[in-house]
């Protein structure tokens, strides 16, 4: 069973959020966090080189946690842009999402926001770290299961 404090929760919601890879150790509760070459395609992965030789080494000793897919935040972008109540914002985060190059254009809009910028931060935080909670509850879930298939 996977027993995260909300501090190690909320650390790791960060670290996906700027797109790392965050692995959990199940023995010790450490918490590896490692370049994702995917979100940091130039960057140098030389310092994670020996993060990245333990966690291969050890392989079952880890669970990885996942980022969104690109279609989950497009959604997670939409329901904010549905949450708020500022009907213009509204209307130009919606037109900014049905353009080409949506994520761009909704930065640009929410960067421009006032107060609703800092909303937008706090709002995507709260998904990531929900996020990190369903995946801990679906791997828990997975190994209940094991236990009940290995005594039947």
């Amino acid at each position: 069973m996977l027993t995260l404090t909300e501090e190690q929760i909320k650390e790791i919601a960060g670290d996906l959020d700027v797109g790392m890879k965050c692995y959990y150790n199940k023995l010790t509760g450490e918490i590896k966090t490692i370049i994702n070459s995917e979100s940091w395609e130039y960057a140098d992965s030389n310092a994670w080189d020996e993060d990245i030789e333990e966690i291969e080494e050890n392989w079952s000793d880890y669970v990885e946690f996942e980022s969104f897919r690109s279609d989950e935040s497009f959604q997670i972008m939409v329901d904010y842009a549905e949450s708020i109540d500022n009907k213009k914002l509204q209307e130009k985060l919606f037109n900014a999402l049905n353009k080409s190059h949506p994520f761009r254009n909704f930065k640009w809009h929410i960067d421009n926001a006032g107060e609703y910028r800092q909303k937008w931060f706090d709002y995507k935080n709260q998904r990531f770290i929900d996020h990190v909670k369903e995946q801990i509850e679906v791997y828990n879930g997975l190994e209940e299961f094991k236990k009940l298939q290995e005594n039947e």
